[in-house]
């Protein structure tokens, strides 16, 4: 691997030279796009076989869940040692801590892992390792062609759009999402590499991507403004599914995660319950996406083929049904994840919407109250749970117009996307993927400070080496460090050399032209304790809070121990600040070879 890299690193650098800069972005865009493109296609291609031979074999398959989990906690023990990071927010960390750095294994361990987890049945969707494999081809090929920090983020978010868009054959949403979820800054040059990515892994689909295992519907009728009111009502409703679905999820995978069995017990555990589940609700298995077919086309006749219960014409039956699986599709995600599968909620957002769109037009039409088509009402509500669950209402908009091939939908998917989204955020500000890294400072955000100061580390912007002295020694000894030293403040540590004040020029000037105190004033008793003190690991959006509160320019960094390090200077951390600032460039800036 290290002599492929190195032989493609010398390869880009002569390229590079024969083109400009824009020129050679777009090229490492279409290799990105094609290389995510197609791993795309084999991971969807492996588990559309692989589920399709296991339904082959009758009821029998309902029992291999727990053989997918087994076989992907075994690899991830064997190989990664149990430590590895996934999906959605793996892409984000890298982006905002990492230098859009993500580990080469990063390009196939997810599509080994994943086919295995969901292949074999998990209840878990493939956009998020997609989403990974893409994000790290971009970052690979970024280090490999000498791109800067700026242009490697450009093309981990190109291998994310084409992943996105060869999974759904759907272009735009592929460039959307990467604009909407990855890069919380975009500038307009950075659309045509995105486009560029984006088509080529559309290509790779559509070349060798078996049609029916993509996700292709046809509207039943055309958007009829009468049924506005409805659509109000589905958005207001798959606001608040959403945000069931991702307590819920979140609950249940912090029980699984953290129950005290051994890594292979937890998944034989986690695996049997899926098997019991999937039992009495078979659309729960795998991705489900061959459900939400049927009722797209609201074809409920095989949706409850091999099910204990005997539907029939049975509507309360049907809606018992369907609400149970609205219900329970975040907790077996949520014991697929949590056991050590791999897998994302990007799916299951789609087949609880499609549930959800699908349970609440059948119960206005079997209640009289209106005739609205099930069928568009059930695509609607995908991009209504999609835009809750994963905080990404465009995509969700643009994904569903196009898989429907047309915008006949378009108004509704706004409607029910806006609603739904507004609802979520108005209750928790980030997504349930990304809150905590949120809330540390781990991802960026769409505050812009706030993301140029989580990419700044308190040891790029220390201040020069600063003296310190014992509280124990008097003003002589000051004077003698003064005299060697072109600061105006000085740390004071005790006689274990625990930090303990701080000693300014300013307040001690008439002390020092009184010479006759000088062997009598001990330090101790002209020190003072400084307005505020920052640890060396924390957060610059912290220490920027603490220099604006305690309205000091410079204040004492410490370790843990509370050794002292040195001073921050609110200076240095203001040029470092415009610096970053004025590294972000458009591509056609600086358009030299």
């Amino acid at each position: 691997m290290n002599v492929l890299s190195s032989f493609l690193s010398r390869l880009f650098i002569n390229v590079r030279t024969r083109l400009t800069r824009p020129q050679y972005i777009i090229l490492v865009a279409v290799i990105t796009g094609f290389s995510s493109g197609l791993m795309a296609v084999l991971l969807k291609t492996m588990v559309h076989y692989l589920q399709q031979f296991l339904h082959e074999l009758g009821w029998y398959y309902i029992l291999f869940p727990v053989l997918g989990l087994l076989l992907t906690v075994w690899l991830v023990q064997l190989f990664w040692k149990n430590s590895y990071e996934k999906g959605i927010a793996m892409a984000l960390k890298a982006i905002a801590k990492k230098a859009s750095y993500i580990p080469t294994s990063n390009t196939y361990k997810h599509v080994v892992t994943s086919s295995l987890t969901v292949g074999f049945g998990g209840s878990a969707g493939l956009e998020a390792p997609i989403v990974a494999t893409g994000s790290s081809f971009g970052s690979m090929f970024g280090r490999i062609t000498d791109l800067n920090y700026q242009e490697r983020t450009l093309m981990l978010a190109c291998g994310a759009a084409a992943g996105i868009a060869a999974v759904f054959n759907a272009p735009i949403a592929g460039v959307i999402f990467a604009i909407e979820i990855l890069l919380a800054e975009t500038l307009v040059s950075y659309f045509i590499p995105l486009m560029i990515a984006s088509v080529t892994g559309v290509l790779c689909s559509k070349i060798l991507l078996n049609e029916s295992a993509l996700f292709n519907f046809l509207l039943e009728q055309d958007f009829n403004y009468l049924n506005v009111p409805y659509y109000i009502f589905l958005g207001i409703l798959a606001g608040f599914i959403s945000l069931y679905y991702a307590k819920i999820f979140k609950f249940v995978e912090r029980k699984v995660h953290f129950y005290q069995l051994n890594a292979y017990a937890k998944a034989l555990l986690a695996g049997v319950l899926l098997i019991i589940m999937v039992y009495f609700f078979p659309p729960l298995f795998g991705e489900g996406y061959k459900s939400v077919s049927h009722l797209a086309n609201a074809n409920t006749a095989n949706l409850i083929t091999n099910n204990i219960f005997n539907l029939g014409n049975n509507n309360v039956v049907l809606l018992f049904f369907l609400g149970c699986i609205i219900l329970l599709k975040p907790v077996a995600v949520a014991i697929t994840l949590g056991s050590g599968g791999n897998g994302g909620n990007f799916a299951p957002s789609l087949f609880s919407g499609a549930f959800l769109g699908f349970f609440f037009s059948r119960l206005v039409n079997v209640t009289g109250i209106g005739k609205i088509p099930e069928g568009n009402f059930s695509l609607v509500a995908m991009a209504g749970l999609l835009s809750g669950v994963m905080y990404c209402p465009l995509t969700a908009i643009f994904l569903i117009a196009e898989i429907t091939n047309g915008y006949g939908l378009f108004i509704p998917l706004m409607i029910v996307s806006a609603l739904s989204f507004f609802i979520v955020k108005h209750f928790e500000p980030y997504s349930m993927e990304t809150k905590k890294l949120a809330e540390e400072g781990e991802i960026f955000t769409h505050q812009k400070e706030k993301n140029i100061l989580t990419t700044i580390t308190i040891d790029t912007i220390l201040s020069d080496e600063y003296s310190s002295i014992s509280s124990q020694k008097k003003l002589t000894d000051l004077i003698e460090v003064i005299m060697t030293s072109d600061k105006n403040i000085f740390a004071v540590e005790d006689d274990k050399g625990i930090f303990c004040g701080i000693i300014e020029l300013n307040d001690i000037k008439i002390l020092l032209f009184d010479k006759s105190n000088h062997d009598q004033v001990l330090i101790r008793q002209i020190m003072k304790k400084p307005r505020a003190m920052i640890y060396i690991d924390e957060p610059v959006t912290a220490v920027m809070e603490k220099l604006d509160n305690a309205q000091s320019w410079y204040l004492p960094v410490v370790n843990r121990d509370k050794k002292f390090i040195s001073f921050i200077s609110k200076t240095k951390l203001f040029n470092r600040y415009r610096e970053i600032l004025g590294a972000q460039s458009d591509i056609y800036e600086n358009n030299e070879r």
